[in-house]
């Protein structure tokens, strides 16, 4: 995991993804061969501290990084939101990884409240 500035999450989202505009997560599949009997990578999820900052519920940074690391890792591992019954899957792997940690409402479930 990364945790950098708005200017290189927006460059990373502008060369990889053609939009030239800061967002709060990104995740980038390693896709390596798997080695039998060895850990597999996923690969990195970056996160904007800054976006993180201005999105925080009552202001905890900390919480919503790890909200932004669970919802990057969801993504790593195949779940999507861009289909509803994708996002009910998303927001039930979300939840139950937050709930390890404590919180609630992931960015899934969050999105469909505004």
């Amino acid at each position: 995991m990364v945790i950098t500035d708005d200017d290189e999450v927006r460059r990373l989202n502008a060369e990889y993804r053609d939009i030239n505009e800061t967002t709060d997560v990104l995740s980038f599949s390693l896709d390596l061969p798997e080695i039998p009997g060895e850990p597999q990578p996923l690969g990195e999820v970056i996160i904007s501290s800054e976006q993180a900052a201005r999105q925080a519920p009552g202001g905890d940074l900390e919480a919503e990084i790890v909200r932004l690391m669970v919802h990057g890792l969801c993504h790593l591992r195949g779940y999507d939101h861009h289909r509803v019954k994708e996002r009910a899957e998303m927001a039930c792997e979300e939840n139950r990884l937050l709930a390890l940690f404590g919180l609630e409402a992931g960015l899934v479930v969050r999105s469909e409240d505004v």
